[in-house]
């Protein structure tokens, strides 16, 4: 059996925007309307998923998805670092944020650690194969990473190597726990050309 998971990441928000741990705020209007523009580039699935942060759902009923909120796709935990950009963090906590970035077992912010993060996502990953046909899941970008990191087999620290753009998706596909992966494949549609007014 043949399963495709279709992971898609959210549109822009504020803290998007400004590179700001995700603060619970919801998507803003250029990111709201870029979101229902692209609804017709979103492949047909059987069954939809959302991770539970404001900014994936709002992008989920924006694209007509009736999905299920599944705990298990929380974004990556950073604790008390949460709503604070990475360049306020580093000026406060400038080893805290090095030992953070270069070993994926610290969580120095008191969250969860990129190493536990990958492993939970990896877990709920190897559920969902169980689930024939096409499934569709709107996630932080963040699980889109740790899908990655399993998918291609990839140390933990690579985990920092993988740019998701908002509305792309990355479509997983496998079977017995080995998967391929096609990153970012944007949903928004490119421009056609002007109206011609005939």
């Amino acid at each position: 059996m043949t399963s495709r998971v279709v992971l898609i990441s959210p549109a822009i928000s504020g803290a998007l925007r400004e590179a700001r741990f995700d603060d619970r705020c919801p998507l803003d209007a250029s990111g709201l309307r870029r979101a229902r523009a692209s609804a017709e580039g979103l492949p047909p699935g059987d069954r939809a998923w959302v991770s539970p942060s404001v900014r994936c759902r709002e992008t989920a009923e924006a694209l007509g998805l009736d999905a299920a909120v599944v705990p298990a796709l929380v974004g990556l935990d950073v604790g008390r670092w949460r709503g604070a950009t990475l360049a306020e963090v580093s000026a406060r906590e400038p080893e805290a944020v090095s030992q953070w970035l270069a070993d994926p077992d610290s969580a120095p912010h008191g969250g969860e650690s990129v190493r536990d993060f990958c492993d939970r996502i990896s877990a709920w990953l190897d559920g969902a194969a169980e689930s024939p046909g096409r499934s569709t899941a709107v996630v932080d970008p963040e699980v889109v990473r740790a899908a990655g990191v399993r998918v291609l087999g990839a140390p933990q620290s690579a985990f920092w190597r993988i740019d998701v753009p908002p509305l792309t998706a990355t479509e997983l596909s496998g079977r017995a726990g080995r998967w391929n992966i096609r990153f970012g494949q944007s949903l928004e549609r490119a421009p056609g050309p002007p109206d011609s007014g005939a």
